[in-house]
């Protein structure tokens, strides 16, 4: 559902990424993103936007969440791992997903306990692209792709399946009630869950509808996602070259467009940051350097504050 809404234009302050991805407020008050294509972590200073790396991933890095201790926990796609980067800098391996997570891991949510819930692809994206650059494996004609997880990895690096038949899981965040909300891209939908005691997903409900929430009633596909301090959700929706911000009624009340496609979403107090690029397709962004973040001011903060 949509309605009349405020809208704004972003600036781009940062460009020459590659394709960056699961920004993450750091506990020094940098912004962390993963650049896919660079295999790299990148720490960046949110008042001038320089960046320099943090970590190096040469299995892809993608969704990022933080320790008590300092460390950061970040996912390495292709291999299907969970690596924890210590405070000194050294790279742990955390957790093997390979027994659970199909195709790709992908992005993460770290609650504060350290628990980490992970999403996968449920299929080989990227060998499907490899074989037809030009395909459409998730949205193009007769598209059809298999279901997903989400796996659950305890403080100790314990795996669990938290759910099944996620219809490609992408960014994820916990309302203020400790409810767990996941964007699903091909699902069209953010779908809300309570986590039980070991990590399970439970209580599966849709919490927006987004399969006609885009201009003139189309679709957002949701990617990125995170959470303002009155628990609306900012969706990235590349489709429409936007972040729609979208309320718990389902209700998208509040855009910002960007130049490029708009595929990750952070809020830095008043900031909304947004990770854009050409494409996400690896035969273009692993090469080209068209990945930007683009910011603009909006009026409720992140949950920090």
């Amino acid at each position: 559902m949509s309605m009349s809404m405020n809208e704004s234009t972003a600036t781009v302050v940062l460009d020459g990424l590659h394709f960056g991805e699961s920004p993450l407020l750091g506990p020094d008050g940098r912004l962390y993103l993963s650049d896919f294509y660079a295999h790299q972590v990148l720490a960046i200073d949110t008042s001038s936007w320089m960046s320099e790396p943090f970590a190096t991933v040469p299995g892809q890095p993608s969704g990022l969440g933080w320790l008590d201790d300092g460390s950061l926990l970040v996912v390495s796609m292709r291999d299907r791992k969970l690596l924890r980067r210590e405070p000194g800098g050294t790279l742990y391996e955390h957790a093997d997903l390979s027994k659970i997570a199909v195709g790709a891991a992908n992005d993460m949510y770290v609650d504060a306990t350290g628990r980490a819930w992970i999403g996968d692809f449920g299929c080989d994206l990227y060998g499907l692209l490899a074989r037809e650059p030009d395909a459409d494996p998730l949205f193009g004609p007769g598209a059809n792709p298999p279901t997903a997880h989400l796996t659950t990895v305890a403080p100790t690096g314990a795996v669990a399946v938290a759910a099944e038949r996620m219809r490609f899981p992408n960014g994820m965040v916990q309302l203020s009630d400790g409810t767990i909300v996941v964007a699903e891209t091909v699902g069209k939908c953010l779908t809300a869950f309570n986590p039980g005691p070991e990590g399970e997903l439970r209580n599966r409900r849709i919490w927006a509808d987004l399969s006609e929430a885009g201009p003139d009633g189309g679709p957002i596909l949701p990617d990125g996602i995170c959470v303002d301090a009155e628990d609306a959700i900012w969706v990235s929706d590349p489709t429409n070259l936007r972040a729609a911000h979208v309320t718990s009624s389902g209700i998208v009340d509040q855009a910002v467009h960007t130049e490029r496609p708009c595929f990750a979403v952070a809020l830095v107090q008043h900031t909304l940051v947004c990770c854009t690029a050409q494409t996400s397709n690896p035969n273009i962004a692993g090469t080209a350097r068209t990945g930007r973040l683009e910011t603009a001011a909006v009026n409720v903060p992140s949950q920090q504050g």
